[in-house]
């Protein structure tokens, strides 16, 4: 059974947007993927379609109502469905590369876009909502997050990306960033590549790029590296 997204959104004409295009938009041309949306505002019982109110005890802006999204979801979502229930928020747990990983080699996930102030705690929790955030800054909605975290799950479904050898050696996926890249032409600008990468020595090769990925991680993200290393001690 092919992964599949469903989008509970106000803004359904933005998807599939970039997820539409390149290695994303060919595997849901052949079926390795499912992308579906619902409009929030669909579920609304006034003649305007509200979906939002005022925040209980004041403050500025608006919020998300419950009742109108438990009946979005209820409308688009199983109670058996085991696909994970997703909110993007702000506040959310960090997504990162393993946590792509699990939703790869899940049945999907359902994606609740938020917007205004927030959502209703009381849907979060009767819906049993994972909040995820994709950073800390903040965005006018879910739903560029939404693509964000799909792109980088679709991308490692089987199938997807021709050679799978190039996610293996990614940012993150050995919990350090990756290495620099070279190619074509040899000499660029008074720069050459590196002599070690065409020397046909493989492992002087594979100690160069680990070196290299060792050092950015070490000067670009200590707190990677202070995990990478907690590991190295743990392996030790």
């Amino acid at each position: 059974m092919a992964f599949k997204a469903t989008i509970l959104t106000l803004y359904p004409d933005m998807f599939p947007g970039p997820l539409g295009h390149s290695l994303s938009g060919r595997a849901l041309e052949k079926g390795l993927w499912q992308i579906e949306t619902s409009q929030i505002r669909d579920f609304a019982s006034d003649k305007h379609r509200s979906v939002d109110d005022t925040p209980a005890g004041g403050g500025a802006g608006m919020v998300l109502r419950a009742d109108i999204l438990a009946r979005a979801i209820d409308a688009n979502v199983a109670p058996e469905d085991p696909r994970p229930r997703l909110l993007m928020s702000p506040r959310g747990r960090p997504f990162d590369q393993a946590r792509a990983h699990d939703l790869a080699e899940g049945p999907g996930a359902v994606i609740v876009c938020g917007r205004f102030e927030g959502v209703d705690q009381r849907v979060i929790d009767a819906r049993g909502l994972e909040e995820v955030s994709i950073g800390d800054y903040i965005l006018s909605g879910g739903e560029i997050g939404a693509i964000a975290l799909l792109d980088a799950v679709v991308r490692l479904i089987p199938g997807v990306m021709g050679n799978m050898e190039s996610a293996e050696t990614e940012s993150f996926e050995t919990g350090l960033l990756e290495h620099p890249h070279f190619t074509r032409p040899a000499v660029f600008e008074g720069r050459d590549i590196p002599e070690v990468l065409t020397s046909g020595n493989h492992r002087k090769i594979h100690e160069w790029r680990m070196a290299e990925a060792e050092r950015l991680t070490r000067e670009r993200r200590p707190d990677l590296w202070e995990a990478y290393m907690a590991d190295e001690d743990d392996v030790d």
